[in-house]
């Protein structure tokens, strides 16, 4: 049952009141820095685009220190979720499929035509794919989670939050850092940079970063490990200030990913299983958690990134004027042996993604001594996508067909072509046959945005702010089957079996739409590449135009110099997506699949009447209409000498949540009507002596599709069904989440301290997909480190992640090429080194 607000309120006046007594008994011990001059009581964070301390700050954000980064050995944008409860990122079948998830929702991994729903921004430029947000950065600060909609402040794509990554910029003092990991599984980690002045306006810095291990899966048919990490790259900056009104930041960066990835295991061994064995295919059957594969060749993830960018900061004394221009592409070529045996019925899976995108900001915002306060700006964003594919059988494809149709399959070939006329040239199931896409994709959108602060009171602040967003997007597709044997019309063969045997053509067309009597018919299954009904046509003008006024209402209030409140209602929105899938295909309501030769006859649609049908074509999605969000929210903040608290109780709602799902050949790309969460965020800290830090985070998220009628959920058998998803939980959403953490700082002599620090994240069972209620996961996550630091900046420490070794599931999905079997891809195993660090 969905909990009430009544129930969460009186959890929240527990929790605060627990809180304000706990705060006697501690100490200040809250860290950072303060952009301008460190203060060790001070965590400073730019979530409301103005810099002020977390608790000025009236929005659910949490906030992970370069501190807490490195204590943690957090290596890139995956493990940030082991220090937030709120945010989940997972990666499935390709390097570049992570998903990054915010109180239950978020989306975009695997279709390059889905935009996330969780916005990532790096130094105050938006990162529109996967692909460009999962690279290591040299020099973090922090990284700021704003949970729930951003739009009225983030110009793109913010409904359901924002991770933003903030990285340090150029001093004016010399120093740097350099560091080297080494681990198991032959893990490799360094880092390195170095800042200093160039001038008395001018600063510099420029740092590296390299990142490899072998991989912790091994493929015991080619003897190569896969899961691996290799990656490096490179980010240089110039400062400039000619004065303490004005200054200009340039960030050019550039990194490489080169990996083999990602094995997947078998969950089920379904019923073709012992087929594929019989034919000389070989797998793992029925260990989901096996740390063996079994492909025939190595799976290929190469991705180049880079990009450069400038921003602009002037001070007129009571405004604050900024702005930040950037030009970003992102290229990928990925490879797989999607069948995941080693039979080789799947030759290639190769896909290409060229992304270039440009955006523009300016924003100014004031600093007056009066009740009232603004901050108003514009977003530019401009992207185009180049999207190429090839999916092609290989030598073993044959082989499995027949095994499947016992021999059917190359035995009716030249029945097949004698009945009916035209199937072009080339034998069925020929090596290479199968598919090419090619997706041209264009986006441009611009927003206003705006937000009035009225103080009506000392300490009492009413705001509203409002986004409006204008976003249009243009596709083109060239996609072609050129496997022969899927684009054969078997109730046509059927048909003229028929009349040939003297059958009426309206009898012939009864017996060929009957399985009983058309034995074609039992064949369909493999037809995985049918023809492609190209857009735009006559139809489908392959165009959305989306346009959106998003607004914020808030009222915070400063009680005392501990504690603040704050209430908030706010609205979020996310543009329309295209499913630049192998399986896009044409809505429902355009078009009635079916074969003129069947019986009945096939209804009418806008297709079929404008003469664009072709052999086997089916339904699908063409894109996914916008999302529009919604949350009321009340949060408390407080902070006392040793302690502090951050804690929000809200009410989200999605309506149109956009979803993607894999059925085993490609994406189902949809929306569902509504989708909604109820629960609360609590993070806090408490240092009872200075020399220790405890550290809480608990999320709980009530989550449910209210409305979902055209969902889909995995059958028993492990096929994609059409399934009313209504009052459903969502899959891989967790009830609770759960992170605690410490770290003890010990004084050993004048010169050196020893550090020690771990963090446990605990996540409570939940369904990984929906309709498979028996595939679970419960995730426990062990990390610690001990640190010995020397006064002369020398750093030596040993670290573990994941030191219980738990193993789960992060998704499973329907086998390729396999009805009835499922696979499933897991997390990484316990991980451990050494490093060593120098500061200077």
């Amino acid at each position: 049952m969905k909990t009430t607000y009544r129930a969460l309120l009186a959890g929240f006046s527990t929790i605060a009141y627990c809180a304000t007594s706990t705060a006697a008994f501690a100490q200040d011990n809250e860290a950072v820095e303060s952009a301008t001059e460190p203060d060790s009581n001070l965590i400073i964070v730019t979530a409301s685009k103005r810099q002020a301390t977390l608790q000025e700050t009236p929005i659910a954000v949490s906030v992970t220190t370069v501190e807490q980064i490195e204590d943690a050995q957090v290596r890139d944008l995956l493990d940030i979720q082991t220090l937030v409860p709120s945010l989940r990122v997972s990666q499935s079948s390709l390097s570049t499929n992570t998903n990054f998830i915010i109180r239950g929702f978020g989306n975009g991994s695997a279709n390059p035509g889905i935009e996330p729903s969780v916005g990532v921004f790096v130094d105050g430029v938006y990162r529109s794919r996967a692909a460009a947000q999962i690279a290591d950065l040299p020099d973090l600060q922090r990284v700021e989670v704003l949970n729930g909609p951003q739009s009225t402040l983030f110009g793109k794509n913010a409904s359901a939050g924002i991770i933003s990554v903030v990285t340090r910029e150029p001093q004016f003092d010399f120093g740097g850092l350099a560091e080297l990991s080494y681990g198991n599984y032959d893990a490799v980690v360094a880092k390195a940079n170095i800042t200093g002045p160039i001038s008395d306006t001018l600063a510099f810095s420029i740092g590296g970063n390299y990142n490899r291990r072998d991989g912790y899966i091994e493929d015991i048919i080619i003897n190569q490990d896969i899961n691996d990490r290799n990656r490096w790259g490179v980010r240089g900056q110039l400062l400039f200030q000619p004065s303490s009104d004005l200054k200009f930041r340039v960030i050019a960066d550039y990194d490489q990913i080169d990996e083999v990835c990602c094995g997947a295991t078998n969950v089920v061994d379904g019923p073709l299983g012992g087929l594929v064995r019989a034919i000389g295919g070989e797998f793992v059957a029925n260990e989901p958690l096996s740390l063996q594969s079994t492909v025939n060749f190595a799976p290929t993830n190469e991705v180049e990134n880079y990009g450069i960018s400038l921003q602009g900061d002037w001070s007129t004394g009571n405004i604050d004027v900024t702005g930040i221009g950037a030009y970003r592409r992102s290229d990928v070529f990925v490879n797989q042996d999607s069948d995941f045996t080693s039979l080789n019925s799947i030759g290639t899976n190769i896909n290409t993604i060229d992304i270039k995108t440009y955006t523009g900001e300016l924003r100014a915002a004031s600093d007056f001594d009066g009740p009232l306060n603004f901050l108003i700006g514009g977003f530019l964003f401009h992207e185009t996508i180049d999207q190429g594919a090839e999916f092609g059988n290989g030598e073993g494809f044959v082989r499995f067909a027949n095994a499947v149709t016992g021999g059917a399959y190359s035995a009716l070939e030249p029945t097949l072509r004698a009945l009916v006329p035209g199937i072009p040239a080339g034998s069925f199931g020929g090596v290479a046959q199968g598919r090419t896409l090619d997706y041209d994709y264009e986006n441009t959108s611009f927003s206003i945005f705006g937000q009035l602060d009225f103080e009506i009171t000392d300490g009492l602040t009413f705001t509203v702010g409002a986004n409006y967003t204008e976003d249009k997007k243009e596709v083109v597709s060239n996609n072609v089957s050129t496997d022969v044997f899927s684009g054969i019309d078997l109730v046509q063969a059927g048909f003229n079996a028929a009349v040939a045997g003297g059958a009426p053509p309206a009898v012939a067309s009864v017996l060929a739409s009957d399985p009983a009597t058309n034995p074609f018919l039992g064949l369909r299954g493999l037809q995985f590449n049918p023809p492609y009904l190209n857009f735009p046509n006559a139809v489908e003008d392959g165009r959305t135009d989306d346009r959106d006024l998003s607004y914020t209402i808030r009222l915070a209030y400063d009680a005392s110099d501990n504690v603040s409140l704050y209430a908030t209602y706010a609205t979020g929105f996310k543009a329309s997506s295209f499913n630049l899938s192998n399986d896009s295909r044409p809505f429902a309501a355009d078009f009635v699949p079916g074969s003129p030769f069947q019986s009945p006859p096939v209804a009418a649609s806008p297709i079929r009447d404008a003469g664009l049908a072709v052999p086997n074509l089916r339904t699908g999605s063409r894109f996914a209409g916008p999302e529009e969000s919604e949350v009321y929210e009340i949060g408390i903040k407080g902070s006392w000498d040793g302690f502090s608290f951050n804690l929000a109780l809200f009410d989200q709602t999605l309506e149109g949540f956009q979803t993607n799902v894999f059925t085993g050949t490609g994406f189902i790309l949809g929306n569902a009507e509504q989708q909604s969460v109820t629960g609360f965020e609590l993070d806090a800290r408490i240092s009872p002596i200075p020399e220790l830090t405890f550290t809480a985070g608990v999320t709980y998220l009530d989550s449910v599709f209210d409305t979902f009628t055209g969902g889909t959920a995995l059958s028993p058998s492990f096929t994609v069904v059409p399934t009313d998803l209504s009052g459903e939980r969502p899959s891989g959403v967790p009830e609770w989440s759960v992170v605690v953490g410490g770290t003890y700082v010990l004084d050993v002599g004048d010169d050196a301290t020893l550090r020690f620090h771990a963090d446990y994240l605990v996540e409570s069972n939940v369904e990984i997909v929906n309709g498979l209620s028996n595939f679970k996961r419960a995730v426990e996550n062990l990390n610690a480190s001990v640190t010995l630091g020397l006064a002369n900046g020398l750093e030596f420490s040993l670290w573990g992640r994941n030191l219980t070794d738990t193993a789960y599931l992060n998704l499973v999905s329907p086998a390729v090429g396999l009805p009835g079997s499922l696979v499933g891809f897991r997390n990484q195993p316990q991980t451990y080194g050494g490093l060593v660090r120098f500061r200077f």
